[in-house]
C-alpha cells in the first residue's frame, strides 16, 4: 500500500538530517515557520548557515527535485532565511541547498545533496 505524501515526506527530511551529520554538519532547526514561510532544515557547517529544502519523490514521478524549485519558492526561502536571520541576528554565511531523495519500490533509495541552488 502506498504511503501518504506526508509519511513520505517525514522520512525524507530524516533520511537527510542523518547525511547532514554525518557529513559534519550540525542541525540548528527542522521545520522552521514564520508566517506562511518554512524552512525544512537549517543547518551549520563550519561559518555558514544552511538553509537547506528537502524533497522527496517516488522513483519515476512525474516531477524532478530541482524543477520545483521555481521563482515562488526561491522568494519564499529568501524571505525565511532574512526572518530567520533577523530574529537570531545571525553574522553567519548563508547557502541555500537542495537534497532530493528518490525512494524504490524496494525500499531503497538515492540522495543528491545540491549545493548553491539560488
Amino acid at each position: 500500500m502506498p504511503h501518504s505524501t506526508t509519511h513520505i515526506g517525514s522520512r525524507g527530511e530524516e533520511l537527510a538530517v542523518e547525511w547532514l551529520r554525518r557529513e559534519g554538519f550540525y542541525i540548528v532547526e527542522r521545520n522552521w515557520r514564520i508566517d506562511y514561510y518554512e524552512v525544512d532544515i537549517i543547518a551549520q557547517r563550519w561559518d555558514t548557515i544552511h538553509f537547506v529544502e528537502v524533497k522527496t519523490r517516488h522513483e519515476g514521478g512525474w516531477q524532478s527535485s530541482f524543477d520545483s524549485i521555481n521563482e515562488q519558492k526561491i522568494r519564499s526561502m529568501r524571505r525565511t532565511a532574512a526572518a530567520y536571520r533577523a530574529i537570531n541576528h545571525l553574522p553567519h554565511l548563508v547557502q541555500f541547498d537542495l537534497i532530493s531523495i528518490v525512494e524504490r519500490n524496494d525500499g531503497s533509495h538515492t540522495l543528491d545533496y545540491t549545493e548553491n541552488i539560488i
